[in-house]
């Protein structure tokens, strides 16, 4: 039997919260972790005295403000979220639609900033929500300006199936991924669901890198392509530039 040290401990508390279980009881928090009840009881009150958690006067727990103090810090967050803003903003009021802007972790793409209207197309995405990188045109295209490796991998494993029209064989996420890195956009056409359809880009850092996606989701029936392309890359591109990104002519057809 493995025994799990202290900080696996602690860690496994603040992990059962999610976005589908941001509120649990102890009893949920114990379960959801692996930890006897007196274990969560003692590691919870540490949380909540520290306020990494909060305790509402039914007795059940939610994430505290404490933790979003800490995370604001993540310089792919606070950081990026300001220097984008403006540009999501412009995007949203040429389309008033929905315009999201994400980063990779790992195999996933989570979002950081979203601006959204009422009469826009429906999504199941709100800031922090995660998704698997090949079903989200800002997915696609942080997956196809990622490493070599990262693709290779990514590619050999099971590819999760949420509509029809998901993306489901590596042969043909390949070749969806070497048309993103010649177009220097991605198409994600009612791969999440099956009234929508995104348009994304790459944002660039100082150096060239890429280190965000920017993207529009509109309704696949009503979607004008060519017109929603040229706006999402002008976000993109004003968003790297904000970020110290400066185009050079060798980048002149990199879609930013």
């Amino acid at each position: 039997m493995t025994v799990r040290s202290a900080p696996d401990r602690l860690l496994s508390v603040l992990a059962a919260f999610d976005h589908e279980h941001p509120a649990l009881s102890l009893t949920d928090i114990s379960r959801r972790a692996g930890l006897t009840l007196t274990t969560a009881h003692r590691l919870v009150g540490a949380l909540t005295e520290w306020g990494a958690l909060e305790r509402d006067e039914s007795g059940v727990y939610h994430v505290g403000l404490r933790l979003w103090e800490v995370a604001a810090l993540a310089p792919r967050g606070l950081a990026l979220r300001q220097a984008a803003l403006p540009y999501l903003e412009d995007l949203y009021e040429a389309t008033h639609e929905n315009v999201q802007l994400a980063v990779r972790d790992g195999s996933e793409v989570v979002y950081i900033e979203w601006i959204s209207g009422r009469s826009a197309v429906g999504v199941h995405i709100r800031v922090g929500a995660r998704w698997p990188l090949h079903v989200t045109g800002v997915g696609l295209v942080l997956l196809a300006y990622g490493d070599p490796e990262l693709q290779q991998e990514y590619c050999a494993r099971p590819l999760a199936s949420l509509t029809p029209y998901t993306i489901t064989e590596a042969g043909r996420l390949r070749r969806v991924l070497a048309e993103v890195r010649r177009s220097g956009v991605a198409v994600s056409d009612r791969q999440v669901t099956e009234d929508a359809l995104s348009v994304a880009a790459p944002v660039r850092g100082p150096d060239g890198t890429l280190v965000a996606a920017v993207s529009v989701v509109v309704p696949q029936k009503t979607a004008q392509v060519p017109v929603l392309i040229p706006a999402v890359r002008l976000a993109a591109r004003g968003i790297s530039r904000a970020l110290g990104w400066q185009p050079e002519g060798s980048r002149a057809g990199s879609g930013v």
